[in-house]
């Protein structure tokens, strides 16, 4: 039996913690490296679909710098995006399409996917990312990735504020201490910037941007929230080769 003092003890100190949390974390937003492009213009659902030969880019510009894979890792298909936490449209794909694909596709061991950080809205855009690595040390990037998407509620409007951050960590189970002292020391800058780097040399104008790699080597950009059926037709013509 929990005895009411040791209820209170618990939550001061728990209380503690995050205020320090909190307070770390404002180290990181003057952050210098991580210095947010002009906005580009994002993407409407308007269909944008087109398929290339990757001649100008190596494999690593599409799968390197960014999350743990998610499904088989031997499936044929792989589906990157390129998203940014704060972005309208990346949660309207996240709710509206990404449960369809993760059932029907990556569940099955048809597709496999991986998201790549492309920070264009706002600083809380790139604390949201280095939270999102941090976990990923712990092997909860999803949970982090989807508990993120499942808290949207706007741009630039505070809802992943350090504090919110730090909350939604506690929420999925993390180790707070090494979570925070590695968002804190901005372990995975590097990676951040990488992805970012990745998403202008593709010349990307907006999130979310998705390419769907075959076994053939080609690729199939779409570009926005698109609709559930345009990446069903996509992954179909896909593992037809």
């Amino acid at each position: 039996m929990i005895h009411g003092p040791s209820l209170a003890i618990g939550a001061a100190i728990a209380s503690i913690a995050l205020i320090v949390v909190f307070l770390g974390f404002d180290t990181i937003s003057n952050e210098s490296e991580l210095v947010l492009e002009p906005t580009p213009t994002i993407q409407e659902s308007t269909q944008t679909i087109r398929e290339s030969k990757l001649p100008n880019f190596s494999m690593a510009t599409f799968l390197a710098n960014g999350s743990p894979i998610l499904g088989d890792p031997n499936a044929p298909v792989t589906l990157v995006e390129f998203g940014d936490y704060q972005c309208h449209f990346c949660n309207v794909f996240f709710h509206s399409t990404e449960e369809d694909i993760l059932k029907n596709y990556i569940e099955t061991g048809k597709v496999r996917m991986i998201f790549k950080d492309y920070n264009i809205i706002g600083p809380d855009s790139i604390t949201a990312s280095h939270g999102a690595h941090c976990a990923n040390d712990q092997e909860l990037f999803w949970e982090y990735h989807d508990i993120l998407y499942s808290n949207w509620t706007g741009e630039n409007n505070g809802w992943a504020s350090s504090e919110n951050l730090a909350k939604f960590a506690q929420e999925i189970g993390l180790d707070m201490d090494k979570w925070s002292d590695c968002v804190i020391n901005e372990t995975h800058s590097q990676v951040i910037l990488a992805s970012n780097t990745d998403a202008r040399t593709l010349e990307l104008t907006g999130t979310p941007a998705f390419f769907v790699i075959g076994p053939d080597g080609k690729a199939t950009k779409i570009s926005g929230a698109q609709p559930y059926v345009v990446f069903e037709s996509v992954f179909e013509e896909k593992l037809k080769k």
